[in-house]
This record gives C-alpha cells, structure tokens and sequence, in this order.
C-alpha cells in the first residue's frame, strides 16, 4: 500500500546555469577588445590582377601618404627617424618570423620615399612583402 520513498538524487542543481553562462558571455563581450588599423588615409594604386592574404594575424602595416606621412601599425614615425623602420620591423620579425609586411602607399608618393621604406624593409631582412592595391576590375 504505501509506496518506500525515493532518496533525493544527488545531481548537480542547473537551475542557474543559464544565467552563469549569460554573464559569462557579456564579460566577454565587453572586455574583448578588436584592434582596427586606422592607418593614414590614402588612395591605393589600380590593378587589374589581384590576391587576397588570407590570413591578417601575421600583418603589419605601413602606411605613406603623398605628402611624406610614415605610419608603421598607427604610429607615426617622423622623415627625420626614417631609419626607425627598420628596427621596428626587425622587432617585429623577431617576435613573428612568419610576418608579412603590407605597404599601404597612396599613388602619388614619391618615388624616392617608397624607395627609402624598401630599402629600410630590406636593412630589417623583410623578405615577405605585400603592396595593397584596389582591385580595377576588367582587364584586357
């Protein structure tokens, strides 16, 4: 007639664990921090052909403007500490041998500064360089 009554289970309570894995998510999201390259603006040179780097977690920028403005990764280096590039970049090697550098020059830069940033590039031994362009489209 009467029934033994069960023993309590001994599982763990998950009553609450929706709301742990909420704040959890929001902590993330509010403590994450994107980094956007702003850069210096400029308009990239035309081409017909082009190639996408796959990944961007092994990039670093440099940016020149046609009014002589050199910006490695946001920072601004003077004409003056044009030498600096090569350190930079050299340090950045150093902690990332697989690192691509990415020359961002607007079209009307002088010729001589994209010169002086190469060979900068190649006092750092810079061996992977890219130069960014805007796809043209069309060809032929």
């Amino acid at each position: 007639m009467f029934q033994k009554k069960r023993k309590a289970g001994q599982g763990i309570p998950t009553a609450s664990l929706p709301d742990i894995i909420f704040l959890l998510l929001f902590f993330f999201m509010v403590t994450t921090v994107i980094k956007r390259t702003q850069g210096i603006p400029i308009v990239t040179p035309a081409a017909y052909q082009t190639k996408k780097i796959e990944s961007k977690r092994h990039l670093a920028y440099i940016w020149a403007d046609d009014k002589g403005t050199i910006s490695v990764d946001d920072k601004l280096i003077p004409l003056a500490a044009m030498g600096s590039i090569s350190r930079i970049i050299r340090e950045k090697l150093d902690e990332d041998n697989r690192l691509i550098v990415s020359l961002k020059i607007d079209k009307r830069a002088r010729m001589g500064l994209v010169n002086d940033i190469q060979e900068q590039l190649r006092d750092a031994y810079a061996i992977r360089v890219n130069y960014s362009t805007r796809f043209k489209g069309g060809g032929g």
